[in-house]
């Protein structure tokens, strides 16, 4: 599911920065989220692969603060993503005859810059003292069935959701593979 989950992100960010004609504001936030996504996973599933192989548990305090640390700063970041793309496809459905006017290149980085501080910002507010409070008032099994569900299928299942769907991208994939060959 790991390996999945990066090579799909990858095809996606690779599709999408290879075609010309997917430089546009709804692909650019697409190819972050897919770079998000492999961050995201990236986190916490190696050092889950290992603990499984080595059948141990063990991770030191400061193993464990920097992980939760990257791993908050990532499921944020995807959160304003997705909203970002709502906002997006918001503008394309509602008012199409502005769009290129309203989702200029300047808005778009803006976008997503804003979508960074924001999380930075909630990062050192609130969301540390939250998350290390729930832990101690959860119980185990169902905390690490709920954790492989949004660390693993999620961030896998969104370049099939989002992309590979999408006959724009499958050409630029198979545009991308023909170039190889």
């Amino acid at each position: 599911m790991y390996l999945i989950t990066v090579l799909g992100n990858l095809l996606i960010i690779l599709a999408v920065s290879s075609d010309p004609h997917l430089h546009t504001p709804m692909y650019f936030f697409l190819s972050n989220l897919s770079f998000v996504d492999i961050c995201f996973t990236s986190t916490t599933v190696p050092k889950m692969l290992v603990n499984i192989q080595t059948h141990s548990k063990a991770i030191t305090y400061e193993g464990c603060l920097t992980q939760m640390y990257f791993f908050l700063i990532f499921v944020a970041l995807d959160n304003f993503l997705l909203t970002v793309m709502a906002y997006d496809r918001y503008v394309a459905i509602c008012h199409p005859l502005h769009y290129t006017v309203i989702m200029n290149p300047r808005l778009c980085g803006l976008l997503l810059l804003a979508s960074f501080l924001t999380v930075v910002c909630l990062f050192y507010g609130t969301i540390l003292g939250v998350y290390l409070s729930s832990a101690v008032t959860q119980n185990s099994q169902s905390l690490a069935l709920a954790s492989v569900m949004y660390t693993v299928v999620t961030p896998m299942l969104n370049p099939f959701i989002y992309s590979l769907r999408n006959k724009d991208i499958k050409g630029a994939l198979a545009n991308l593979i023909g170039k190889k060959k």
